[in-house]
């Protein structure tokens, strides 16, 4: 993963080069220090190590591959090089799909993170995290995951009316309380919910099973309510650049275009 995505930007910044343009080097900085280098360190670090053992390793583990790395991954506007470097098309054809329309609005990413979150508070959590092949995979697919809801929220040419936005802002801060349910329920369990048995302790520190729920209960709480905030702020940036395009839209109607358009509205049509 970490050689596929490094050597396919680094080639998208070659052909940009190439067509003589000159791509922003803060970016290609922040898709490597704020996307990969995340990822490189939750994978191959603690939380990737003891993920199969720890509930609280695991659960920090999924929270940060579906928020940080998608969003760290994201500064370095990965569609943005595409379409520079000769993928307009592509680009285009991904941001007017009917996945990438469903996806990237805040309405869905509360859905579907609570969905992941409340995975926690079952059995299936267990299933996946013992299960090595399965826990392995979520390496890939989390991610996948949070980059099909990120992307196409930081697409410049992704608008949508003030009222749709105004919508998945009041969504957003339902978010904030909706996140908090899983972590809170995890910490004031005092019932193994994965009904997984206790893992052997590998080192003195090791927590007791319950004890390890509420540590993963504590940082799911944590994370989830840390994350909402940069996507609050990219709502806000997105409700500003839509007003401002409908501000265009109307200062470029003539005086008959706008009289006609005032009549329409107190005629009440549609």
């Amino acid at each position: 993963m970490l050689l596929v995505a490094s050597v396919a930007y680094l080639v998208g910044v070659a052909r940009v080069s190439r067509r003589g343009e000159e791509w922003p080097v803060r970016r290609t900085v922040g898709f490597f220090a704020m996307g990969l280098a995340p990822y490189a360190a939750i994978e191959l670090g603690f939380l990737g190590v003891y993920s199969a053992e720890l509930r609280w390793a695991f659960s920090t583990r999924v929270a940060l591959l579906i928020f940080a790395v998608p969003a760290g991954i994201a500064a370095g506007r990965p569609l943005d090089l595409v379409a520079r470097a000769g993928g307009e098309k592509l680009v285009s054809g991904i941001l007017a799909s009917r996945l990438a329309r469903i996806t990237g609005n805040a309405m869905v990413a509360t859905v579907v993170v609570a969905a992941v979150f409340c995975l926690f508070l079952t059995p299936v959590a267990g299933i996946l995290r013992v299960n090595l092949a399965v826990e392995a995979s979520l390496g890939v697919v989390v991610p996948l995951v949070g980059l099909a809801m990120v992307l196409p929220m930081m697409a410049f040419g992704t608008l949508h009316t003030g009222t749709f936005i105004a919508i998945e802002f009041l969504l957003a801060f339902v978010e904030l309380l909706i996140d908090s349910v899983p972590g809170l329920l995890l910490r004031l369990n005092d019932t193994v919910l994965d009904q997984i048995p206790d893992a052997a302790r590998a080192l003195s520190w090791w927590p007791s099973t319950l004890h390890d729920q509420h540590l993963a209960g504590d940082m799911i709480w944590f994370i989830a309510e840390f994350a909402d905030v940069p996507i609050l702020i990219l709502l806000l940036i997105r409700w500003m650049r839509s007003d401002r395009v409908e501000a265009k839209g109307f200062d470029d109607l003539s005086d008959e275009e706008y009289e006609e358009i005032t009549r329409a509205h107190l005629r009440g049509d549609r």
